[in-house]
């Protein structure tokens, strides 16, 4: 992994270090949260940035072994 530095207005780390805060993460560990969440934007700009985060949730779901198969017309 490479260290990179960032020059960041005042008012932007500020509010990255409030955010950081509130979601217990380090300040790097929320600059990269931005970051992978503007990355995955960027890379499906037709899909809100939620129904992303949410299918990418399944997929680990499924993988571990979480998933239920869903039965269309089966009312439980």
């Amino acid at each position: 992994m490479k260290v990179l530095t960032l020059r960041l207005p005042d008012e932007i780390e500020k509010k990255i270090r409030i955010k950081a805060e509130l979601e217990h993460r380090s300040i790097s560990e929320q600059i990269k949260k931005y970051i992978t969440d503007g990355m995955l934007s960027e890379e499906y700009p037709d899909l809100p940035l939620s129904f992303i985060k949410e299918t990418l949730e399944a997929k680990k779901e499924i993988e571990a072994g979480l998933g239920k198969e869903y039965k269309f017309g089966v009312i439980r």
